[in-house]
């Protein structure tokens, strides 16, 4: 399974990259000929996403090394090490493309745009959206948030070349030229993305509340077992794209042996892990009093004080 998403984010990277670079070559030329500062920010924000990819595929490739001594959990927060990399040279990108901009709407100049540089702004704007559709779609597949942000980047790309093109079909017609403010504008919205990006990957490295959905279905999973009778406290530990470690509490009757705990427990463990691919390293157990009569009485009367219309136990969920 980590093969295969492995290869799966290395091919598409290297599909998105490979498309990026000619529209780099392409967007770069037209953009010298025609002295558009904003189909050269363009060009800048496809060769940055060109890096970002060629980061990504060393990221995934460094955080698929085996776990060892020093790092017995593995290496798979890398892939937020490099995600953060990748932001700050969108970033930079973005900051860059700015300041030439800028320097465009101080000393204006001509451009020179024709019919090839509308085909060629065209032809730049469907690739983008089939790439970031393509990129999307296998991120999802693959629970990849590196490879569904490049893919909402590329729609992003796309609609800022549409902009690009707006303001040259603006000035081959009325003679208006309004390229500087685009070029800024295509900025803007790159600076912004790679501020975006910069949080989520400090983000990643922090540590943020894992999806509501996964802990109550692990939770599910757990009460399936059928003397277990409440599950509390579940602690998962992030060490990389869907790597979680964590422990969890379950509730039982203080009638069970150790040998019956132990046996609910593996399987406990087992079950989760091939459903969920989470790791439960610790099940800790709360013993139920099923002898003490006044004990029993007090706990029904809590139970139903806190949990009015619940049959089951809530799960505390901490990351």
């Amino acid at each position: 399974m980590k093969n295969n998403r492995e290869k799966t984010v290395v091919k598409t990277s290297i599909i998105s990259i490979c498309a990026n670079l000619v529209l780099v070559g392409f967007k770069a030329a037209i953009g010298l000929l025609s002295n558009s500062i904003a189909i050269i920010s363009d060009a800048v924000n496809n060769l940055s996403d060109a890096l970002s990819s060629i980061i990504t595929i060393i990221g995934t490739k460094l955080a698929g090394k085996a776990p060892d001594k020093k790092h017995p959990y593995g290496y798979g927060r890398i892939e937020y090490i490099t995600s953060f990399i990748v932001s700050a040279i969108v970033l930079y990108a973005g900051i860059i493309a700015f300041i030439e901009s800028v320097k465009k709407i101080i000393t204006p100049e001509e451009v020179d745009y024709n019919i090839t540089t509308l085909i060629i702004l065209v032809a730049g704007i469907i690739v983008k959206f089939v790439l970031g559709l393509y990129v999307k779609k296998k991120g999802r597949v693959i629970k990849s948030d590196s490879l569904i942000a490049s893919g909402a980047d590329a729609f992003n790309d796309a609609i800022l070349s549409i902009s690009v093109l707006a303001s040259a079909i603006v000035y081959m017609i009325f003679n208006i030229n309004l390229e500087a403010y685009i070029g800024a504008l295509v900025s803007i919205f790159i600076i912004k993305t790679g501020i975006e990006l910069i949080k989520e990957s400090i983000d990643n490295v922090l540590g943020t509340r894992i999806e509501s959905s996964l802990a109550k279905s692990i939770k599910k999973e757990v009460l399936k077992e059928k003397d277990v009778k409440g599950a509390f406290d579940l602690v998962l530990n992030d060490y990389g794209p869907d790597k979680y470690l964590g422990s969890i509490h379950i509730e039982v009757d203080d009638t069970l042996t150790v040998a019956d705990i132990d046996k609910i427990s593996r399987r406990i463990t087992k079950q989760v892990l091939q459903k969920f691919g989470v790791i439960l390293h610790t099940i800790g157990v709360y013993s139920i009093n099923t002898k003490d009569k006044n004990i029993i009485e007090a706990k029904r009367k809590v139970e139903k004080i806190v949990f009015p219309t619940k049959k089951s136990y809530k799960c505390t969920v901490f990351i």
